[in-house]
C-alpha cells in the first residue's frame, strides 16, 4: 500500500523535471500548455479523491484500488506514446483518475488489514509516504529522464503500476462493502469548477486578462462552485459536506494545508527549470537538487508534535508559515551567480516550515471531526493538498510567463518558453536571464501569498479559540 502511495504522489513531483524537455520537444507546447500538462493530473486527482474513496466503500476497496492502478498504467502509457498535446493531456487526466482511486483505498485496505492497536502507527507510516513520494519522484524521475526523453518518465510508470497491481491482487484482503451513495454530478461540478478557475489563471498572460476565455473561465468557476455547493447541501449523503467548513478550526487548517502545498509545488515547478536553465544541472542533478528541502522533513517530523504542545498551536503555525514564506522569498533572490549552497540553504529554511506545518495542520483537521468521519478527514486532507499543488503551479506559471515575456530581448519578443525564445534570439544568456527574472518574480508573489494566508490562518484560529 505504501508503494502505491509513493507512485501516485511521486508522479506529481516528477513531471516538473520534464518541463524543459517538453518545452523543447516536437510537441511545441506553449507556456500555458506546459502548466496544463503538469496540472491536469493534479486537479483530477484532487477533485476525485473523495469520490474515489466513496467508490471503494460501495464497490469494494480492493477492486477499486486495482482499477485505479490499471488506469494509472493506461494513462501513463497514453502519455508516453501521445503524438500531440491533446492526447498527452487525455493521458494525464486518465492517470489522475486512477490516482484518485488509489490514494484513499490504499489506506482503507491497510486499516482493514491491521488490528486495532496497530492502526495509529499504520496511519502515520502511510501519511509519511506522501513526503517520501515527493523525494522518490524527484530522484527517480531524474534517473529516468537522464535517458534523454520525457516519454521515458511516463513509460517507466507503466510497469511499476502493473507490478503493484499484481501484488495488491495477491496480498491485499477483501473488505466488506458499504452502501455509500455516489453522486457523479457533484463530482463533475467540482472538477468543472476547478478546471474553469485554472483556465482563467493560466490563460491570462497569453490571452489577456480581459479576454473572453479568461472572463468566461472565472465566471464559469463561480457558477459551477455555487452549483456544487447547492447540490451537496441538498444531498442526504454528500461526498463533501460544505457545512463542515463552519468548524473554524477545520476551515483554517484546510486553508493552511492548501497554502503550504501552494508554496511547495510552485517551488517544485520553478526549481526544476531554474536548476537546469540557470545552473546548468542535468535532470538527475536537478532531481537531487531538491533534497535539502526534505532533510528537515525526514529528520524533524517526529519533533513537530512535541514542539507544538510546548509552544502552542498558533505559535507553531505562525513559525511554519514564516519559514515557508521566508524561504520562498529568499529563493526569489537567486540568480545565475548565486552559489548552489546558498540556494540549498533557503530550501532547508522552506523545509523547516513544511516540517512544522504538515503534522500540525493534519492533527487539527483530524481532531476537528468525530472518529466516524475519519475517512472524510483523510479525503479532505488529500483534496486540499492536491488542490493547493495545482493552484501553486498555475499561479507561478502565470507570473513567470508574464515577467519572462516582458524581460526578453527585442528579437525574442512574443515567445512564451525558453526553447521558443532561444530559437528566435539565437543567444541563450539573455533568454536565461529573462527566465530567472520571471522565476524570481513568481517566487516573490507566491512567498508573499503564503505569508498573507498564514497570517489569516493564525488570526482565524485565535479568534475562534477566544469565541469558543
Amino acid at each position: 500500500m505504501c508503494a502505491c502511495v509513493v507512485l501516485v504522489v511521486g508522479l506529481v513531483a516528477a513531471v516538473n523535471l520534464a518541463v524543459p524537455m517538453l518545452a523543447a520537444s516536437a510537441l511545441h507546447p506553449s507556456a500555458a500548455t506546459l502548466v496544463w500538462i503538469v496540472d491536469t493530473y493534479v486537479i483530477v486527482f484532487a477533485c476525485l479523491v473523495i469520490p474515489g474513496g466513496a467508490a471503494g466503500d460501495r464497490f469494494g476497496r480492493k477492486g477499486v484500488l486495482l482499477a485505479g492502478l490499471g488506469l494509472v498504467a493506461a494513462g501513463a502509457l497514453l502519455s508516453a506514446v501521445a503524438p500531440d498535446v491533446v492526447l498527452l493531456l487525455a493521458g494525464r487526466a486518465l492517470t489522475g483518475l486512477g490516482a484518485a482511486a488509489v490514494l484513499p483505498n490504499s489506506l482503507a485496505v491497510l486499516l482493514h488489514a491491521v488490528p486495532a492497536h496497530r492502526k495509529p502507527a499504520t496511519i502515520a507510516t502511510w501519511a509519511s509516504m506522501t513526503g517520501i513520494g515527493g523525494v522518490v519522484g524527484n530522484v527517480g524521475g531524474g534517473v529516468v529522464l537522464a535517458g534523454g526523453s520525457w516519454r521515458w518518465l511516463f513509460a517507466a510508470a507503466v510497469p511499476v503500476a502493473l507490478v503493484e497491481a499484481a501484488l495488491v491482487a495477491r496480498i491485499a484482503p477483501v473488505s466488506a462493502r458499504h452502501d455509500r451513495r455516489l453522486d457523479p454530478v457533484a463530482a463533475v461540478l467540482l472538477v468543472g469548477a476547478s478546471v474553469a478557475l485554472l483556465v482563467g489563471i493560466v490563460q491570462g498572460p497569453e490571452a489577456g486578462w480581459g479576454s473572453a476565455v479568461v472572463v468566461i473561465g472565472f465566471a464559469a468557476a463561480a457558477v459551477l462552485f455555487t452549483a456544487w455547493v447547492l447540490r451537496e447541501l441538498k444531498s442526504e449523503h454528500p461526498l463533501l459536506d460544505p457545512r463542515l467548513f463552519r468548524i473554524s478550526g477545520l476551515r483554517s487548517a484546510c486553508l493552511g494545508m492548501t497554502a503550504v502545498f501552494f508554496g511547495m509545488f510552485a517551488l517544485f515547478y520553478v526549481n526544476a527549470s531554474f536548476l537546469q536553465y540557470a545552473k546548468g544541472f542535468g535532470v538527475l542533478g536537478t532531481g537531487l537538487g531538491i533534497i535539502p528541502l526534505t532533510v528537515p522533513i525526514i529528520l524533524g517530523g517526529r519533533h513537530a508534535g512535541p514542539l507544538s504542545r510546548r509552544i502552542g498551536l498558533d505559535t507553531t503555525v505562525a513559525l511554519a508559515f514564516a519559514f515557508v514564506g521566508g524561504g520562498l522569498l529568499g529563493l526569489s533572490t537567486s540568480d545565475i551567480q548565486t552559489p548552489y549552497a546558498v540556494y540549498a540553504a533557503w530550501l532547508v529554511v522552506t523545509g523547516i516550515g513544511v516540517t512544522l506545518a504538515l503534522p500540525t495542520l493534519s492533527g487539527v483537521i483530524a481532531g476537528s471531526l468525530p472518529p466516524s468521519q475519519a475517512g472524510v478527514g483523510t479525503g479532505l486532507q488529500a483534496t486540499t493538498r492536491e488542490f493547493g499543488s495545482a493552484l501553486g503551479v498555475a499561479v507561478i506559471g502565470t507570473v513567470l510567463t508574464a515577467k519572462f515575456a516582458e524581460a526578453l530581448p527585442s528579437e525574442a519578443r512574443g515567445a512564451h518558453t525558453v526553447a521558443e525564445a532561444v530559437a528566435r534570439a539565437g543567444h541563450a544568456p539573455d533568454v536565461v536571464t529573462a527566465f530567472v527574472s520571471g522565476a524570481d518574480a513568481g517566487l516573490r508573489v507566491v512567498g508573499i501569498a503564503v505569508l498573507v494566508l498564514g497570517a489569516f490562518v493564525v488570526a482565524e484560529s485565535r479568534v475562534s479559540r477566544r469565541a469558543g
